[in-house]
């Protein structure tokens, strides 16, 4: 009998070490799911003393700051925050997770597809308060870049459930662009099309066109964009009344930049629109691409009407639609 029981104890424990081994297994299992999580969300993952002083404020000044081109504040990213020991489950499921904590040595690392797919993980440590906060001013730009990029991935994905038949943007401009099936054309001319979405309290709308290569000259680069803005609402954007047309708004200055676009010199530049003699208004980003094979300058903007509805995540939609262009050669 002592034999047996012995036996029996021993088969126990290696079951017991067995279910443990394949429980901790199925855990890191488990956590490479599928990404989840709200558009513009990212999980912070600290504990609260840090959350609560000069850390806290420092991420929040970096991923909350307010979006630029937006009429009302908005932050960059919504944040969720969640003490380390709560460090499981669905805070790690989100596409985007920061996780800051003190250590024995100063670190920054980023990992891909850590606990998820697809997701950006990022990884902070320091013996102090101060060298954290070092460590997220000289990294916060590159986490940022790599947390837009990933989201503007995500909406794409989203698109392509319903696209739109874009057979006639490709026939006239050449290019190839997903944009969900939600849009619709509303105008088309020669060098010039239009395409609205409705939604609850307004509508969101994409416009395509192109202008001669040298109307828009580098060394006056932002008037130039804001006359041709301007010039295309006079001819083809109008309210429900006579005299009123799409412009610029004057009372604050576009934020302007030189970036580029699938694989193209780009000029992109953010600001708010108004509708001449009426009352709507709301942002718009504008890309203007310099196609020099083309001999064409090839303009896409976004803007929205929405006055009783956050706008940020609108105009990420429609940033992720022109984001996804393809020139034909």
């Amino acid at each position: 009998m002592g034999f047996i029981s012995v036996m029996n104890k021993t088969l126990f424990l290696w079951l017991f070490v067995s279910f443990l081994l394949c429980s901790c297994s199925f855990k890191k299992d488990e956590h490479k799911g599928v990404s989840s999580a709200p558009i513009n969300t990212i999980s912070v993952i600290i504990d609260d003393q840090l959350w609560n002083g000069e850390v806290g404020d420092s991420i929040r000044n970096k991923f909350a700051s307010p979006v630029l081109g937006l009429p009302q504040e908005e932050p960059l990213f919504s944040i969720n925050q969640y003490p380390v020991k709560l460090f499981e489950g669905f805070s790690t499921d989100t596409r985007n997770i920061l996780i800051v904590k003190k250590d024995n040595e100063n670190k920054f690392e980023f990992k891909k597809n850590e606990f998820a797919t697809p997701q950006n993980a990022f990884h902070i440590s320091g013996r102090t308060s101060f060298e954290i906060i070092e460590l997220l001013e000289k990294n916060a730009p590159e986490i940022i870049k790599k947390m837009h990029e990933i989201e503007i991935l995500h909406n794409q994905e989203i698109f392509k459930d319903s696209l739109l038949d874009t057979k006639k943007i490709q026939k006239k401009f050449n290019i190839d662009l997903l944009i969900p099936s939600k849009y619709e054309y509303v105008m088309r001319r020669r060098n010039f099309i239009w395409l609205k979405s409705e939604i609850t309290t307004g509508n969101t709308s994409l416009i395509i066109y192109q202008i001669p290569w040298r109307n828009i000259r580098p060394k006056y680069a932002v008037t130039d964009v804001v006359i041709t803005r301007d010039s295309i609402g006079k001819a083809y954007i109008h309210g429900s009344d006579y005299g009123t047309q799409m412009i610029s708004d004057q009372a604050y200055s576009p934020y302007f930049q030189r970036t580029t676009l699938a694989g193209y010199k780009c000029y992109e530049t953010k600001g708010t629109w108004q509708m001449k003699n009426d009352f709507m208004s709301g942002p718009f980003i504008n890309y203007a691409i310099f196609d020099k094979a083309h001999g064409r300058i090839l303009v896409l903007e976004g803007f929205c009407y929405a006055p009783s509805k956050e706008k940020r995540d609108l105009m990420f939609e429609l940033e992720s639609i022109i984001k996804s262009i393809k020139i034909k050669k």
